[in-house]
């Protein structure tokens, strides 16, 4: 299995977090497995398209949450990392305050 679980929406509180407020958190790596995906569906274009990132963060968005590690937004990243035999992704992770880790 390529992730932990696949999910259906975002169970954590909203945190309202900018772009701005994003790129100020360090990448580190973060297992595949051990991520619960927020979305449950991808646009093939978002992961076949080499340009996806050029808008965007290069970074996958993590949120943590209660001892779970939640893809928020890069799910195309992860699975082409999945698809390149590759077990970690580069994350951008926020934890939520209340987190029980």
């Amino acid at each position: 299995m390529i992730f932990k679980r696949v999910g259906d929406g975002r169970p954590y509180p909203d945190h309202q977090l900018s772009s701005r407020a994003w790129s100020a958190i360090p990448p580190s790596q973060v297992r595949l497995d051990q991520l619960v995906t927020t979305k449950d569906t991808l646009q093939l274009v978002a992961l076949l398209d080499e340009d996806s990132t050029f808008y965007g963060d290069l970074f996958a968005h993590v949120v943590r949450w209660r001892g779970d590690l939640y893809l928020e937004d890069g799910l195309h990243r992860a699975l082409r990392a999945a698809l390149h035999q590759r077990s970690v992704l580069h994350a951008r992770i926020h934890v939520i305050e209340g987190d029980d880790r």
